[in-house]
């Protein structure tokens, strides 16, 4: 007997035997389902934000902590890669922009459309 036709005959047997218990204890099995019904908590809307942290939380425990570490790993690595890039080009704007500053080059000089590509290359070098 599979677990699906036991269930069915368990329900059946159950509600046959429904009919045969007395009109008080019907009432009182009522009462008691509409005071659990009454308890039940209720389901609240909560923000996308709060709905990923309880996902988080509740999968933490299923995690390793080589996993956890291994993701602060890769999340540090992008971080600092980030940084050094940004500070790169940082540095190289530093440059073009002293050179530019330090420089006696007339006003035309720098709305000519070449200029942009001469500065880039002379910076490569």
């Amino acid at each position: 007997m599979n677990e699906l036709h036991f269930a069915y005959k368990l329900r059946q047997h159950l509600n046959r035997g429904l009919h045969e218990l007395p009109a008080g204890t019907v009432g009182r099995l009522e009462a008691a389902r509409q005071r659990a019904l009454a308890q039940q908590k209720v389901a609240m809307h909560q923000s996308v934000l709060a709905g990923a942290a309880s996902f988080v939380l509740q999968h933490l425990d299923n995690l390793r902590l080589k996993q956890v570490l291994l993701a602060l790993l890769v999340v540090l690595g992008m971080a600092s890669y980030t940084y050094w890039y940004a500070d790169q080009s940082i540095a190289e704007l530093e440059f073009i922009d002293s050179a530019l500053l330090s420089d006696d080059l007339p006003i035309a000089a720098f709305t000519d459309k070449g200029f942009d590509a001469w500065l880039k290359s002379s910076a490569s070098q």
